[in-house]
């Protein structure tokens, strides 16, 4: 099943960078109905249709159902699985897109960011970040002519004094309460003594901050389930396609039992990034909206680089001309990304030649600091959801995203609105202003303002350790306190519903992951719209990313989801088998007991 999964997006692009997943005989002759699409079913009407579950669909959803829109989600994979899953997981402003002129960009992204950090503060963290500089005024004549002409040009190193320039007029856009501080420069000397492994030839380095959001699936979902907490009128499902328009609505296909249905809709709103155009096309309508690049990203298992990274982020324009970055992560170090063109309807992966880019780059930062293959843990990659930019250089196509409004031509009592561009950093502004736009087309007004609105976990989250301690102790009279400050940090104060349903259930630790217990796993099936193991493994934790799956662990979830969802003997050994495959075709994990051209096997 993993094959065709990859298979199919060559069909189709979905919302998912490796396409949808096909599904199996077994799967076919299902009668169960899965809880979600059975609400959808019972009651299929709406005044907005939203397809596409990435970040912005999720947030668009939310921001009409907290303003009492009668509102449906529909995503062809699971939440969050398409080019939101392949960020860089950074909430920053864009400092690179000054040079572009997009200042109302740059504006809304510092503005979004420093609002993040307030209203989901268990996911969104402030990162320092440090721009290695090997020359003083190095792109001084070139940077105009990019800015007028938007074309890359000779490659041209930026030097400290265009670096200095752009970054004070970053800080000048973060005058709404100092969410995070200023930069500073520091000479070759101080810079050494601060990172001593850095490269010897620097003469200078810019420190300055923005956000880092770790697990963005999971703010993804809080976000889901925000908008599914306000009420009936609010549905969704993941797994649920929008493949045609019937006389009455958009014709939907469960991709899990194959059973199709029509939804009517006032209005359709097609969030699906990158794959705008094809959703469109499915939807009777011709469009030529977007140009997505491809950008990928490797994960390190290299303990001297994190080391050396000390906590901080570096962030510096590689003499292509790329922006790329080294980001410790969660004990990791991530090292990204390309901007290469990219064809939506294949599969992405991160190739070899990515990887000796990537290697190439660090060396020429941390040259002391080997890195080789056998430490790259996972790697990602996905497709921006860019606007169509003809012969543009990637690094210059707009990161700013527009609303085109339209027709469905088999639809003429339903208006179209089509998202074109958006990034994680915005999501909240996006789906505030593609709100807006919806409900002025059903007469409504807003009611409801989520500039200061907590999300899912973040409400209350405890701001100092003293504050976490009394948390952790209030939520301990079942659970053991380390435990409880561990489900903290993992789903904020949301945790105490996890708390909740796991009632009495003993809390005893995997015998493959000591991170994750039995009732937890369980959690995830029950109330978080787990439809595969992939979903577990990819989305609702970061054990692939951290290179932690292993073929027991894997079976080892699998057991416990299989009752949950009714999964027969036959139907773990697939998921499991489908795991594997996916894991090794499109993020470079082979595990131990494993083929190479198949799918789980014992050695």
């Amino acid at each position: 099943m993993a094959n065709e999964r990859v298979a199919e997006a060559a069909q189709f692009g979905s919302d998912r960078n490796e396409g949808a997943p096909e599904m199996s005989d077994e799967a076919e002759n299902s009668p169960m109905t899965r809880a979600s699409v059975a609400r959808i079913q019972a009651r299929p009407s709406a005044q907005v249709l939203v397809i596409g579950g990435g970040i912005n669909g999720i947030a668009t959803f939310r921001d009409l159902a907290l303003q009492g829109v009668d509102v449906i989600l529909v995503e062809r994979g699971d939440y969050a699985s398409g080019a939101s899953s392949a960020s860089s997981h950074m909430i920053h402003g864009g400092v690179r897109y000054l040079e572009n002129g997009e200042f109302r960009l740059v504006r809304e992204s510092v503005q979004e960011r420093n609002g993040l950090l307030r209203i989901a503060p268990h996911y969104v963290k402030p990162l320092q970040t440090t721009i290695p500089i090997f020359t003083t005024f190095s792109g001084v004549l070139s940077a105009p002519l990019r800015f007028l002409t938007h074309k890359q040009g000779k490659p041209k190193e930026r030097g400290a004094f265009l670096i200095k320039i752009g970054l004070t007029a970053y800080d000048s856009f973060s005058r709404d309460g100092g969410a995070v501080p200023r930069h500073r420069f520091r000479g070759r000397r101080a810079s050494l003594r601060e990172w001593p492994a850095l490269n010897p030839s620097i003469k200078y380095t810019a420190t300055y901050y923005d956000a880092s959001v770790h697990e963005p699936e999971r703010l993804a979902l809080d976000v889901v389930k925000d908008g599914l907490a306000t009420g009936d009128r609010a549905r969704s499902a993941n797994y649920l396609e929008a493949v045609a328009v019937a006389d009455d609505g958009v014709v939907l296909r469960d991709a899990v039992t194959g059973e199709r249905f029509t939804v009517s809709a006032d209005v359709v709103v097609n969030t699906s990034g990158p794959w705008t155009d094809l959703t469109n096309i499915r939807l009777g309508v011709d469009s030529t909206f977007m140009g997505g690049t491809k950008g990928s990203h490797i994960v390190l298992d290299n303990p001297a680089l994190f080391e050396a990274l000390d906590g901080r982020e570096l962030f510096f324009e590689n003499d292509d001309g790329r922006i790329v970055l080294i980001y410790p992560l969660n004990g990791r170090v991530m090292v990204g990304t390309t901007d290469l063109e990219a064809d939506v309807s294949q599969p992405v992966v991160a190739t070899e030649e990515e990887v000796d880019y990537f290697f190439d780059l660090v060396s020429h930062v941390f040259p002391q600091i080997p890195v080789e293959r056998e430490q790259i843990v996972y790697r990602f990659s996905g497709v921006r959801p860019l606007p169509r930019h003809e012969d543009m250089a990637p690094g210059f196509v707009s990161r700013d995203y527009r609303i085109v409004p339209g027709t469905i031509p088999g639809l003429p009592g339903s208006r179209l609105i089509s998202l074109v561009g958006g990034k994680w950093t915005t999501f909240r502004a996006l789906s505030e202003q593609l709100s807006s736009d919806v409900l002025a087309m059903l007469g409504m007004k807003r009611t409801v303002n989520t500039a200061a609105l907590s999300i899912g976990g973040g409400k209350d989250f405890p701001k100092s350790e003293a504050d976490r301690a009394a948390w952790v102790t209030a939520h301990s009279s079942r659970v053991e306190p380390a435990i409880v400050a561990r489900l903290l940090t993992r789903y904020g104060t949301r945790a105490a519903s996890v708390i909740e349903a796991i009632g009495d259930q003993p809390l005893v630790p995997l015998d493959n992951d000591p991170h994750f217990t039995a009732p937890e796993i369980a959690y995830f099936a029950d109330h978080e719209e787990v439809v595969h193991l992939i979903d577990v493994v990819l989305r609702r934790t970061n054990i692939a990313f951290m290179g932690a799956v292993t073929l027991p662990l894997l079976r080892e979830v699998a057991t416990i989801l299989a009752p949950r969802l009714g999964w027969s003997a036959d139907d773990v050994d697939r998921e499991v088998a489908d795991t594997v495959t996916e894991l090794r075709t499109l993020h470079g994990v082979v595990l131990e007991g494993t083929t190479t051209t198949g799918g789980a096997h014992s050695t």
